[in-house]
């Protein structure tokens, strides 16, 4: 996770970038097939078989709905009318 010192478009997008790809490796090793993205956690509860592998999906996905927020904020403070 980066530190807020680091917090900027372009270091937030490459942490990102491997969240997305760790994530797609447990999504694809589980095959997590759920239909709709609401649908991910408990697809995920019930595929997931190693708890270290779901502790770290549900990481994932903080880390990546975080830095997300984080991004949005910077923008919306960044814009100049």
């Amino acid at each position: 996770m980066l530190s807020s010192q680091d917090l900027t478009i372009t270091n937030i997008r490459k942490e990102l970038e491997g969240i997305s790809a760790e994530m797609m490796g447990l999504i694809q090793k589980y095959n997590l097939d759920a239909k709709n993205a609401l649908d991910i956690i408990p697809v995920a509860r019930r595929k997931i078989t190693r708890t270290e592998d779901y502790i770290r999906f549900l990481e994932l996905s903080l880390e990546g709905r975080i830095l997300g927020e984080a991004a949005t904020a910077l923008e919306k403070a960044t814009v100049t009318d």
